[in-house]
């Protein structure tokens, strides 16, 4: 059965921002970059400060009970009803598409599905909902994308991001060959199976670097932690960053190469 038609909202007064772990505790420049995207639209952000981990390594890795303990934390701290933005297709699939799952026939069923149904991927919700209008400031350059798996199957964004690196005008969008393929990350999966995780790897970054670009950008910090570290690893000339820090700064006038 295919999925249903997406219907998006009127852009709200505020939102629930939800951090997630890789963006706190590696890359909090794109949590911040995300904040300032949409309080530039208008949007009073809310960040509840309890909120912590979705619970998706415990669930991809068969720990249900475990993941929905962690999960139910994340329950209560969205109690408005207003829309949940998440810099992560990761995060964001696992709350959007897997907490309905996850709490089916537990008392918190129906506050589980009412989350899940205001989870919106944070560049979806910046294209589809605010309707984002970006000036680039900064010098001509080039860049590849990466859409993690999550974004593109589960929160279905995988149009997202090349049409927002679309609207700068210094910007030349280059694409690699099978674009569509994982970089190996999956979480748990990359400690799991580190042969298979690090063939996938090597695989990605030399995509990208065949493109000649020497930077790209991608929706979620799992892959960037993969793919850029690997690549500084290995003395790959492409380095990484999250599409809202990258967004943010062409907008400031930052970002040249």
């Amino acid at each position: 059965m295919s999925d249903p038609i997406k219907v998006y909202p009127s852009k709200p007064a505020k939102v629930y921002f939800y951090g997630t772990c890789l963006v706190d505790m590696f890359y909090p420049d794109a949590g911040v970059a995300g904040v300032e995207l949409l309080e530039r639209e208008g949007i009073q952000v809310l960040f509840p400060q309890n909120q912590t981990c979705c619970g998706q390594p415990a669930y991809t890795s068969g720990y249900h009970d475990e993941a929905r303990a962690v999960a139910k934390a994340q329950l209560d701290l969205f109690p408005e009803d207003w829309p949940i933005v998440v810099p992560s297709g990761s995060c964001g699939g696992m709350m959007h598409k897997h907490y309905p799952a996850l709490f089916k026939d537990t008392t918190d069923e129906v506050k589980a599905a009412g989350i899940a149904g205001r989870v919106w991927e944070l560049t979806d919700f910046l294209l589809n909902v605010c309707h984002i209008k970006l000036e680039d400031l900064g010098e001509p350059t080039t860049v590849a994308m990466h859409t993690s798996c999550s974004a593109r199957r589960e929160m279905g964004v995988a149009e997202v991001g090349p049409k927002l690196l679309g609207q700068l005008k210094n910007v030349n969008l280059v694409e690699q060959v099978r674009p569509e393929e994982c970089c190996g990350f999956g979480g748990t999966f990359a400690i799991r199976h580190p042969e298979i995780s690090g063939a996938m790897v090597s695989e990605k970054v030399d995509a990208l670097v065949e493109t000649g670009t020497k930077q790209f950008v991608t929706t979620d910090c799992g892959c960037l932690v993969n793919i850029a570290g690997y690549a500084e690893k290995n003395h790959k000339p492409v380095e990484g960053q999250h599409i809202l820090s990258f967004l943010w700064a062409r907008t400031q006038g930052k970002g040249e190469q």
